[in-house]
């Protein structure tokens, strides 16, 4: 497992090296002056000329690829160009909201899709099994987007049971709150805040996980083992889930870790649609000023974070199930 961990780390860093290279090549091709656009038109061309001197930008680009891999190396990503503030600041502070609603559309899939898939695979051919499908096959189907906007308008606009957007306290606040005064007034805000955004993210993804639990309980409810402990007189409720269920989660958790990577980096249109304060909605921002140190910053977290996911997902694979090899 040590060998294993460590070859894991070795290509996670070769990754986050090839994202950076990428986006580094992307800054270099792109059209327009980095030096114009942190001053904008107005500036005279001497202030052009110190700035670039001051930025390194006057340099030849290899100079300036090494200059920036060092720097993120030691932790340094730069300024950003808009706000002149450091750019994993920028970073750092909209990693909460990005992580809660990930992991909040990650709950609500695990709640819903895991007893959706069971039912449906132990009662194939029935209504059941073919409402489950069809709420799979509407969910995946489905534009996040579209789907965004509806709710807002019929549970945010017309009904009014929800926030239509924004996030006005967050989870480790609220938590505070919670332990310091015993109120779960905040909790309550934030899970209405959160509603709707982690719905809207994870709909996809409950349909996914869905579809992956009736296909892996199908297979494995046919194999001998299974027959084996029914004839042992084992209640039904415990063949399914404490061993078919079991073995059908292998899988399924390696699809949940890489999918909450995804969710991660994935979030931007949710959150521009919710206009939910987190990476991806300052992204766009970025995106829109061509601010490409912040830029830069954010899309190097996501494959950082990504890459964590993977190797967690890798080891906890294994430790499932030991048959596997770490090789």
């Amino acid at each position: 497992m040590g060998k294993f961990l460590v070859r894991r780390i070795l290509q996670g860093i070769f990754v986050i090296w090839g994202v950076i290279t990428i986006m580094f090549g992307l800054r270099a091709v792109s059209p327009g002056d980095p030096a114009t656009l942190m001053l904008g038109e107005g500036a005279t061309a001497e202030t052009i000329a110190r700035v670039r001197e001051q930025e390194g930008l006057d340099q030849p680009i290899y100079v300036q690829y090494l200059d920036y891999v060092q720097g993120i190396i030691v932790g340094d990503f730069g300024y950003s160009w808009r706000s002149s503030r450091e750019v994993e600041a920028m970073v750092i502070e909209r990693i909460p909201a990005t992580l809660e609603l990930a992991v909040a559309a990650t709950i609500i899939a695990i709640v819903i899709a895991i007893p959706l898939g069971v039912i449906s695979a132990t009662r194939r051919n029935q209504p059941s099994d073919y409402g489950a499908t069809m709420f799979s096959l509407l969910g995946i189907s489905t534009p996040n987007f579209w789907l965004g906007l509806m709710l807002i308008l019929l549970l945010g606009v017309w009904a009014g049971i929800f926030p239509t957007g924004r996030r006005a306290v967050g989870f480790g606040e609220a938590m505070m709150t919670l332990v310091q005064t015993g109120s779960a007034g905040d909790l309550a805000t934030w899970l209405r805040y959160i509603t709707l955004p982690a719905i809207t993210l994870g709909t996809y993804f409950t349909a996914l996980i869905t579809r992956l639990t009736r296909s892996g309980m199908v297979d494995e409810l046919g194999k001998p083992y299974v027959t084996a402990t029914r004839a042992k007189g084992l209640p039904e409720v415990l063949v399914r889930y404490k061993h078919v269920l079991r073995n059908t989660m292998i899988p399924i958790v390696t699809v949940l870790g890489l999918q909450l990577g995804t969710l991660m980096g994935g979030a931007v249109i949710t959150e521009t649609v919710f206009n939910w304060p987190g990476l991806g909605l300052r992204l766009i921002d970025a995106l829109n000023a061509r601010d490409w140190p912040l830029m830069q910053g954010i899309i190097v977290f996501i494959a950082i974070a990504f890459v964590t996911i993977n190797i967690i997902v890798d080891a906890i694979y294994n430790y499932l199930d030991p048959q596997v090899s770490v090789e």
